[in-house]
């Protein structure tokens, strides 16, 4: 750093130097060059760099940086398949199982033991939206948003618990939603919840709560100034859900309602069963601390992150497509005709309250985050640097146990992440996968349709507000003729 001199001059008046004491406490961890064009700023953009500065907790950002930076290129522990013992693969599964599942998950629903925990802190950039990515349409007949899609199957999933505990109405039953947002997307995402009256969702029923940012740094550490007097900071995450859970009270706001169980979910999925009742009864049937959905690798070289054993006995995580050498991505198990290496993580998961005070007060002491090398904004033009996150899944190696649940990528699985006119996972691709599902539902409940297009390019919607899983259709349907596209409503 150009040590900044004791004096300056503005005007006529002398202009006085950083703060001393917090000048020392940025030279205690290396960092003084925050301070290095000082005497360039106005006064108002001094206050606004020595309030950007005390504004970080420079010790743990400090621990944080170090810890990741001397983790990287560390070998890690050899991977192995995931014991068959941990997969409830979908042939194996009873009827009976199925229904017993279902309603174990229905009295936790309705006993309030239940919450659902969102991940919306991403912006719909690469849909061509600077909208967060909850408030997205992606076609559908009904034009309903996916934050309108999942409130919709949370309203339908206290109706269901309610009718099978034979509450006196479903809103006797409530699911609390807590919606992690971040800096980007907060104040939209609070004006879309409040501009809609909360899908009919009571108000008081969600919280929303941001996930951290970390400073963006260089090879060696130092702080990205994206500004003369702002440090270049960026999400922490979707793992930095943790940390914000413990530093916003939040969990202790889950024991105080009684709440022992949270669905876990990303936004960006077309389909995603928020509060699925079967997937919950597996969950408190298996007594175990942390599950996963897992959907069938399609093919060895997709482009997903897999559920591992680390190590020889040792916890199940997940390892990145980029880590997998395509000799393990591409290995058989003999036995099962399966890829060795088959379980996709596709984001949705169950934990228990215990379970996630653990995981914020791990991951907390531990402090090793991913980095991911990117063009940062910077006082000279973008620059190569070092954004750190956390992912969802670092939980996993913190379980003593964990289950894995497979489900139907059709079924549960549209993920909504690329503009229209990409490869994979698009709106289109999404919708088309709603329009297929819901089509069967009807079908299987004795309707017909008509279409004046190919049926493989269209289809019915469902709303959520009718069925959660294709049930109780068939007094809605049998006999019934529906034009394709059109959505189906009480």
């Amino acid at each position: 750093m150009r040590e900044p001199s004791s004096v300056g001059f503005e005007g006529n008046g002398v202009v006085s130097p950083p703060p001393q004491a917090l000048l020392e406490r940025l030279k205690d961890f290396g960092q003084e060059d925050a301070f290095a064009l000082w005497y360039e700023l106005s006064p108002e953009e001094r206050d606004f760099l020595v309030k950007d500065i005390e504004s970080l907790d420079l010790s743990r950002i400090d621990r944080i940086i170090r810890c990741s930076l001397r983790s990287q290129g560390l070998p890690s522990a050899a991977i192995e398949p995931v014991p068959e013992s941990s997969v409830s693969t979908i042939e194996e599964r009873s009827s009976e199982d199925r229904e017993r599942w279902w309603k174990m998950g229905l009295k936790a629903i309705s006993d309030g033991k239940l919450a659902v925990l969102l991940l919306s802190g991403g912006q719909g950039t690469r849909l061509g939206s600077s909208d967060p990515k909850g408030c997205f349409n992606i076609g559908l007949p009904s034009g309903k948003s996916l934050f309108q899609l999942q409130a919709e199957r949370i309203l339908c999933g206290q109706r269901l618990a309610a009718q099978a505990t034979n509450e006196n109405s479903a809103s006797s039953v409530q699911i609390h939603w807590y919606i992690m947002t971040s800096p980007f997307t907060d104040e939209a995402t609070r004006k879309f919840f409040e501009s809609h009256k909360y899908f009919g969702l009571e108000a008081e029923q969600v919280t929303f709560f941001q996930q951290g940012t970390i400073p963006c740094v260089s090879k060696d550490g130092r702080f990205i100034m994206e500004t003369p007097y702002r440090v270049a900071k960026a999400p922490d995450g979707n793992g930095g859900v943790y940390s914000a859970l413990k530093s916003t009270k939040l969990l202790e706001d889950m024991a105080s309602r009684g709440i022992k169980y949270i669905d876990c979910y990303g936004v960006d999925n077309a389909l995603v069963r928020v509060a699925d009742p079967t997937f919950l009864g597996y969950f408190i049937d298996k007594g175990v601390a942390s599950a996963a959905k897992v959907v069938r690798k399609a093919y060895p070289q997709e482009k997903v992150g897999v559920f591992v054993r680390r190590g020889k006995g040792g916890p199940l995580t997940v390892v990145e497509y980029s880590e997998l050498e395509s000799s393990l991505a591409s290995a058989v198990n003999q036995a099962t005709g399966r890829l060795r290496f088959c379980w996709s993580n596709v984001c949705l998961h169950m934990f228990t309250l215990d379970f996630l005070n653990q995981v914020a007060n791990g991951l907390e002491k531990d402090s090793i985050y991913h980095l991911a090398e990117k063009k940062i904004p910077s006082i000279h033009g973008y620059t190569m640097g070092l954004k750190l996150e956390q992912f969802i899944f670092d939980a996993f190696p913190y379980a003593p146990t964990t289950a894995l649940f497979e489900v139907l990528r059709e079924e549960e699985f549209a993920p909504v992440k690329n503009a229209n006119g990409s490869n994979v996972d698009t709106p289109d691709s999404a919708k088309l996968l709603v329009l297929r599902l819901h089509t069967r539902w009807v079908v299987a409940a004795g309707g017909f349709l008509t279409h004046s297009v190919p049926l493989y390019a269209t289809g019915v919607e469902v709303s959520p507000l009718c069925s959660y899983a294709g049930e109780n259709l068939e007094p809605i349907c049998r006999g019934r003729t529906f034009h394709a596209p059109c959505e189906i409503t009480f």
